[in-house]
């Protein structure tokens, strides 16, 4: 009789912590002037873009500027391994889009977050939203109005470059700044 009262209490409690939702991070929202994103202070090894991901019609048709140049071009912003926090070379892309924004109330558009393909799909998932957070949060502090601005994460769905090095994945650990029709 002990042994089924302990194996209903053990069940029992199981389902209880089963049924529990994870504890999720919440970050306060940034302070004017502060840095966005994690505490790492790296800045190793990322370039900026303003051109497409290449020459296929679904690249070149995603911002409004296809030609790659022009304060409405795509913009990407690199990161570094597993963080979302903007590096300081990236801050010019940050400081541009917000000033277009700001000058044109009615324009939209949609941070797409991206990842490399190391990591669960679910946590790459996260990071890359995390990411396109961080970029939408800069953007908020320099005075763009939130509805102005979207964020979806592709994960490592969406490779920019393929390979299994460090130069590849460099390139897949983004955030894209897609301006909208």
């Amino acid at each position: 009789m002990k042994r089924i009262l302990l194996i209903a209490l053990a069940l029992t409690g199981a389902a209880l912590l089963a049924g529990c939702p994870k504890k999720h991070n919440v970050n306060d929202a940034p302070v004017a002037g502060t840095q966005v994103g994690d505490s790492s202070g790296s800045t190793e090894g990322a370039s900026t873009s303003t051109s497409p991901l290449g020459g296929d019609a679904n690249n070149s048709s995603r911002g409004l500027n296809g030609e790659g140049t022009g304060p409405l071009a795509r913009k990407i912003i690199y990161f570094d391994f597993d963080k979302s926090e903007i590096k300081p070379e990236f801050a010019d892309i940050v400081t541009t889009t917000a000033h277009t924004l700001a000058a044109n109330p009615r324009l939209k558009l949609k941070l797409e977050g991206n990842t490399d393909e190391r990591g669960t799909r679910e946590y790459n998932i996260g990071l890359g939203e995390r990411r396109a957070q961080a970029v939408r949060r800069a953007l908020m502090l320099q005075g763009v109005a939130e509805s102005q601005v979207s964020t979806v994460s592709f994960g490592s769905e969406r490779p920019a470059a393929e390979g299994d090095d460090e130069a590849a994945w460099a390139k897949n650990r983004r955030v894209e700044v897609v301006f909208l029709p």
